[in-house]
């Protein structure tokens, strides 16, 4: 017999076993809470593996240089200048950036995820049945008609419930990732602050050497110039000339090595700061520059909090907890409400014919997972090593952390003592050129020697800016080190 459209239907139970149904759901209800607590329980945060203080670390104090903005720790107006540039600028700040509201939106929608599911249906449709079959002779000996139509419009709900934790460990995992692009954004920014630091002091070495170079060539030309009159006179042989002619070309080959090392160098800040390769004007010599003498690395404790690298791989170990709870919670029963209402009818003209029209549908279900092919626990068991693996990445993050510290400090340290005996070095060096020129002029010393004395100031000035540079990058490495470089 042709089935007509779903009527509201009403099912009459008596009062026990409508008492009797509740407390069963009751009592499920409490066991299914109780073991959530047992399934959805968090793994605790490892401590970091951390020593008192740092190694060749000179002071105990708490506070850390890596607290300062990097405006107040590079107070250099157009090193300033460079880092802003770069932190607006650069590509890879602007990617981060896009990273952050990408992963702003998704953090956004999880505030539904409680929610169940609405979706609204408009179907219409219209069906001719063989005349000998059944649903044909129904049709025409009760409507009339050899077309069966069909026109619904409904609102359809779906809404699982988080009985196992499952939708608030995909927050959990949802909101950690989203921390996680705003602790790379601060990694990337850390290492580009860092980046634009040793570039800028790198050129101003550069400036320096080439200066350098430039006055020990005017220095080797006016030695030249005194032995060709010796020579002149015979007093030196020819050797003497080629000798210094050779000392001079040494400075001379430097000016262009180091005239192109300069481009470069400006080409590579040019495009740190995101602009195309141009020369960059400076305002302050290399000279100016100084390394201060107390850089506090405050304790090791506090690089879990401050270091990008190490706080997004913390952040990790919250993900992949989440990710096990999920795992778990597969494993187990789903309760699923369901519920449906609109207007059904078989004739269009009808469609609309409130009350008589009206359908509304409910439901409710509990689906187990029996045989998947081990799938959900070999899931559950895959969570589960990723997750020590978590921990032993998080681990090895503050190991390197405390490792680059602890490397920039000894660099700090070491370099000054090279620093004070190049300087010392240097200074006696420049004293020996006039007493050298002197005896040389007065037949008391040979040009041998006042070659010589020039070409160790030479290599000895070279040196000296080299070193100082060096410091400058280390106190750079101890600032990013540190975690500073993002505020």
């Amino acid at each position: 017999m042709f089935n007509k459209s779903p009527e509201p239907q009403t099912i009459e139970v008596s009062g026990g076993k409508i008492k009797k149904y509740l407390t069963g759901i009751a009592f499920l209800t409490v066991l299914i809470v109780a073991d959530a607590c047992r399934v959805s329980q968090n793994l605790e945060i490892p401590k970091a593996d951390v020593p008192v203080s740092f190694r060749n670390s000179a002071s105990n104090d708490s506070g850390s240089v890596a607290n300062l903005p990097w405006k107040s720790f590079f107070p250099d107006v157009t090193l300033q200048q460079l880092i802003d540039s770069a932190v607006v600028k650069n590509y890879d700040m602007q990617l981060a950036v896009k990273n952050i509201e990408a992963a702003q939106l998704i953090f956004n929608q999880t505030k539904w995820s409680y929610f169940p599911d609405a979706r609204v249906q408009l179907t219409g449709g219209s069906n001719r049945p063989s005349d000998n079959s059944l649903n044909g002779i129904s049709a025409s000996q009760f409507l009339g008609t050899r077309h069966i139509e069909d026109f619904t419009t409904s609102i359809n709900l779906s809404w699982e419930a988080d009985i196992w934790g499952k939708i608030r460990n995909q927050n959990a995992r949802i909101l950690a990732e989203f921390l996680q692009t705003d602790e790379a954004r601060k990694a990337v920014q850390t290492r580009l602050v860092a980046g634009v630091a040793q570039g800028y002091f790198n050129l101003l070495m550069l400036d320096e050497q080439l200066a350098i170079a430039k006055r020990n060539f005017a220095l080797n030309d006016s030695t030249l110039q005194i032995i060709r009159l010796q020579h002149q006179a015979g007093q030196v042989t020819l050797l003497a000339v080629q000798q210094a002619e050779a000392q001079q070309l040494v400075a001379a080959g430097l000016v262009p090595q180091l005239e192109q090392n300069i481009i470069i160098q400006e080409n590579a800040l040019k495009v740190l700061t995101g602009a195309l390769p141009d020369k960059i004007e400076r305002n302050a010599g290399f000279n100016a520059l100084t390394v201060p003498e107390n850089l506090s690395a405050g304790i090791p404790s506090s690089l879990v909090g401050r270091r990008p690298d190490v706080r997004s791989n913390e952040l990790a170990l919250n993900v992949a907890n989440a990710k096990v709870g999920v795992a778990k919670a597969n494993m187990y029963p789903s309760l699923t409400i369901t519920a449906a209402g609109g207007i059904n009818s078989f004739k269009a003209s009808n469609w609309f014919n409130i009350p008589a029209s009206l359908f509304g549908t409910a439901a409710a279900g509990i689906a187990q997972p029996v045989f998947m092919k081990k799938q959900l626990q070999t899931q559950y068991q895959v969570a589960l090593v990723e997750r020590e693996k978590t921990v032993l990445y998080f681990k090895q993050s503050v190991l390197n952390a405390v490792g680059e510290v602890s490397d920039a400090l000894v660099k700090i340290e070491k370099l000054k003592v090279q620093q004070d005996i190049t300087a010392n070095r240097v200074n006696t060096l420049q004293q020996a050129i006039p007493n050298a020129d002197m005896l040389f002029k007065n037949g008391m010393a040979t040009y041998l020697e006042v070659i010589n004395a020039q070409s160790n100031v030479l290599q000895s000035e070279l040196e000296q800016s080299s070193i100082k540079r060096a410091r400058l990058s280390a106190m750079v490495d101890l600032y990013r080190s540190l975690g500073g470089g993002w505020k």
